[in-house]
């Protein structure tokens, strides 16, 4: 017969009493240490080694067992897409947050799955809402505001750039800043442009 196996997985972002915490979740709930895959989660990356190695594995039967949604995917969108393609291969899948199997067969499953998918549409909007306010805020307290590149504000180590540039060449402030040439020389143009705000 087939062995049916338990594995979890963990995401951690760079702390590893965080790793450990989760672990112990899962070992709780039944999943052998050996079976447990971790991956640290660096912010930017979608790259997921440990979590690719894990699903080249997992047979029909299996099951995997996630803490948390947040430690699924980088969004609750992206959790869906992941817990869908192990659902459709038969795989079961535990989250621990969630209190259960999420499923499409039996109605606590299909509750969970369903909340998984009102939270997809909720982190959605919020992005959205968060992004309109964002604008409408801008638009009215800044009478420069328009859509596109954001220009860049002048700092104070721009103001200082600024300034050594006044009697240096644009090369010797490159390199006494840090700064490169080009930078030094959008400085010179934004600040004769706008003038330096002073504070």
């Amino acid at each position: 017969g087939v062995i049916i196996m338990k594995f979890g997985y963990a995401r951690v972002s760079g702390l590893s009493q965080d790793l450990a915490q989760q672990t112990d979740q899962l070992i709780k709930v039944g999943v052998p240490k050996e079976n447990v895959y971790a991956e640290k989660f660096t912010g930017t990356t979608e790259q997921r080694p440990q979590w690719q190695k894990l699903n080249r594995q997992l047979r029909r039967g299996d099951e995997v067992v996630f803490t948390k949604v947040d430690r699924i995917g980088r969004s609750v969108k992206v959790a869906i897409d992941i817990v869908n393609d192990l659902l459709n291969k038969g795989v079961k899948v535990y989250i621990i947050q969630l209190g259960g199997y999420v499923s499409k067969h039996d109605t606590m499953g299909k509750m969970l799955f369903n909340f998984l998918t009102i939270m997809a549409e909720f982190e959605h909007d919020m992005i959205v809402d968060r992004l309109a306010q964002g604008k409408a805020y801008a638009k009215a307290h800044n009478p420069n505001y328009h859509e596109g590149r954001p220009k860049r504000t002048i700092t104070n180590r721009y103001k200082a750039v600024y300034e050594y540039s006044l009697n240096h060449s644009i090369r010797e402030t490159a390199l006494a800043t840090g700064v490169s040439e080009s930078t030094v020389k959008r400085i010179k143009r934004q600040v004769r442009k706008e003038g330096l705000d002073h504070d």
